[in-house]
């Protein structure tokens, strides 16, 4: 019988590719659209597992002019974050946050 892999190591490596953590980190900005505290978590829990698929937290935290601790307290589930931290976030993962017009469905 196969060994198993964690989750945790799956969905890693699966965002690794830029992508797949793109579609990942716009399914977790879809959920906040409720505005709740719950969701944000998500939202930061989100961008802390691409962070940390995309090169790591050290790596992320110098690209993104942040030190490590503060890029971890940041992502926490008691982070608030401003915009100009998650812009610089995104920037450093290689993704850029924008406004579109909802799709008609």
């Amino acid at each position: 019988m196969p060994k198993s892999k964690d989750y945790r190591e799956y969905l890693i490596e699966r965002l690794r590719d830029p992508k797949k953590a793109l579609a990942y980190l716009n399914a977790a900005l879809e959920d906040c659209k409720d505005g709740s505290q719950e969701s944000q978590q998500v939202l930061l829990l989100a961008f802390k597992t691409v962070a940390q698929a995309q090169g790591g937290m050290t790596e992320i935290a110098k690209k993104a002019s942040l030190s490590r601790e503060s890029l971890y307290k940041t992502l926490s589930t008691r982070g608030n974050p401003k915009l100009t931290t998650l812009t610089s976030l995104a920037s450093a993962m290689g993704f850029e946050l924008r406004l579109s017009l909802p799709t008609k469905r």
